[in-house]
């Protein structure tokens, strides 16, 4: 959920910003990034040579007790933001 914040803020973000924001290693953010574009929860495009990451808030959370909240929800109430 944090990195999602983290790309939710600034979708141009580098995994090392990521990381640094995050107190984690850029391999830990390298991770958790591919996992999320994985799972569809992110797209990763390229950007002349950099990725800028886009977030599919439409996508329902995994979990069954969500009550089928989107990530865009959640993330709207961590952020305080309409994504």
């Amino acid at each position: 959920a944090r990195v999602l914040m983290c790309i939710a803020h600034d979708p141009g973000a580098r995994l090392r910003d990521i990381a640094a924001g995050l107190g984690i290693t850029e391999r830990s953010a390298y991770s958790i990034v591919a996992e999320l574009a994985e799972a569809g929860y992110v797209v990763k495009q390229k950007d002349g040579r950099r990725n800028r990451y886009q977030i599919q808030a439409h996508l329902p959370l995994p979990e069954p007790t969500s009550r089928e909240r989107t990530v865009g929800e959640i993330l709207a109430l961590l952020a305080g933001a309409t994504l």
